[in-house]
């Protein structure tokens, strides 16, 4: 299959999700931050983008790289790396931003580059291991293991619903 360009539309919902959801599979959307490979539920999916400049947020957290107008909707962009505690991304034309939707919200995930689409059975769905770091845990949904390595599955809620405590921004955390 081939990969998926900066730019392109991501299918309508549910074009692509027809015939394997009936047999209990479901389908992702690869990306990549360094050499780790994330998975995003296909049926968030509602466009890939290139990246381009956002305007800042007064007091948001580090990951929150700020705000595009995207066709007269605000819609936030999070870095995807920062997000999950890997480092700020040096953003180039080079990465992509993965529009998403979930029920309550509209968000933008700033990644490296988006991979594939995967097929997948829920019995090839594995759970994180708890390993009792927290926040890295509740953002993953599962892990999907290949011949290459791991897909690990992006829980968009947990990405989007903030605790109090995350929403702290980095500067003033280290003040208390």
């Amino acid at each position: 299959m081939q990969p998926r360009l900066a730019g392109s539309e991501a299918p309508p919902r549910g074009a692509i999700a027809a015939g394997p959801a009936e047999s209990g599979a479901a389908q992702y959307i690869t990306c990549t931050l360094g050499d780790a490979e994330y998975g995003i539920g296909i049926l968030s999916v509602r466009e890939i983008k290139g990246w381009s400049e956002t305007t800042a947020l007064p007091h948001a957290p580090a990951w929150v790289r700020g705000v595009i107008n995207l066709r007269g909707t605000i819609v936030p962009i999070l870095d995807l790396r920062a997000r999950f505690g890997l480092g700020a991304t040096e953003a180039t034309a080079m990465h992509v931003v993965v529009i998403i939707q979930t029920a309550t919200r509209m968000a933008g995930l700033l990644v490296d580059s988006v991979s594939d689409i995967i097929t997948v059975g829920a019995e090839e769905i594995r759970a994180v291991p708890e390993i009792g770091a927290g926040v890295p845990e509740r953002l993953l949904a599962g892990l999907i293991p290949r011949e290459h390595g791991m897909v690990s599955l992006v829980s968009l809620d947990n990405l989007l619903n903030l605790t109090d405590a995350e929403l702290v921004p980095a500067s003033s955390a280290s003040l208390s």
